[in-house]
């Protein structure tokens, strides 16, 4: 087997993920307290007892979900379970950069702990959403986009062919909602998320990284990760700090990602982490083989998925 780790971002968060998780392995509990040592957060408590709008606020949601997706590894690992090459949505790509060693641990939970207090404390004034657009194509999407001309709204994520998340002030995207409907997209769905992330307006969020990331030390990796900025593998050439600043305000390629990860001949994703959203996506990605796709994101389908891996795909 080939297999790609998947890291889930904000959004995914729900008030008790992990917590079974938490209680069955001592290897999850270590992790929740180093993060909380590092940090000064109780994540245990806001994960598991909430309540969702303090769970919900960015500054803790990244830190929870991060939390969350490293315990699991560390179980994974723990079974001789390894990805060669990994990919996570927004948030989820610092998971995968401590994940391949490019990010040591404790400087990438301060990394992530900084960048979910920036883009909650420096967001412009406004009021802001996100919506899935599900049914048309990446085209259709941006052109109805470019047809609002009295509110800021643009491509944010590119999730699959057929979903694309918009992105920007609230107006701008109920109207672009109400075009792509007329236009003959099965659904909208608002997201859970507070700002117009992975847009120009979130400059200021990408400014103070910046300063953070002058006093990260960026290591070789030791496993592949997918850039989000291009859907391409980071090579030894790459400005990772700079991406990561950029990262921000430029559209996650998420689709590209998926489809760079099977050209490197992956046959099973294991999402890990809260929720079930990019094993969906790589579910509905066209691939002329057979896949295995798990999501783990509590004890039963963390055994399940391990049992499966171990045995061989039987």
């Amino acid at each position: 087997m080939k297999i790609a780790f998947l890291f889930p971002g904000q959004g995914s968060q729900i008030v008790g993920m992990g917590k079974d998780l938490f209680l069955e392995y001592e290897e999850i509990r270590k992790i929740y307290e180093l993060v909380k040592k590092i940090t000064g957060v109780d994540i245990e408590k806001i994960s598991f007892e909430g309540p969702e709008n303090i769970l919900n606020e960015t500054k803790n949601t990244q830190l929870a979900i991060l939390t969350m997706s490293l315990g699991i590894l560390k179980i994974l690992e723990k079974n001789g379970i390894n990805g060669e090459i990994s990919a996570g949505l927004s948030l989820g790509e610092y998971t995968s950069l401590i994940y391949s060693k490019a990010l040591d641990l404790e400087e990438g939970i301060l990394l992530v702990q900084k960048r979910g207090e920036y883009m909650q404390n420096l967001l412009p004034k406004g009021n802001w959403k996100m919506a899935a657009i599900i049914g048309l194509s990446e085209k259709q999407v941006e052109d109805i986009c470019k047809k609002i001309q009295n509110s800021f709204v643009v491509p944010a994520n590119y999730n699959t062919e057929a979903q694309i998340v918009v992105s920007g002030e609230e107006n701008g995207v109920l109207e672009v909602g109400n075009l792509a409907k007329e236009a003959g997209a099965k659904r909208i769905s608002i997201l859970n998320t507070a700002g117009p992330f992975h847009t120009e307006k979130m400059l200021e969020s990408a400014k103070a990284l910046s300063k953070e990331l002058e006093k990260i030390t960026i290591n070789k990796f030791e496993t592949k990760v997918v850039k989000n900025i291009d859907g391409e593998i980071y090579t030894e050439n790459d400005d990772i700090k700079s991406i990561l600043v950029n990262h921000i305000i430029n559209p996650v390629r998420f689709s590209k990602s998926i489809k760079t990860m099977l050209d490197y001949g992956i046959d099973t994703f294991i999402e890990v982490g809260p929720g079930r959203t990019l094993s969906s996506f790589a579910k509905r990605t066209k691939c002329d083989r057979n896949l295995n796709i798990f999501n783990i994101n509590d004890v039963k389908s963390l055994k399940e998925t391990i049992n499966f891996i171990k045995q061989g795909g039987k």
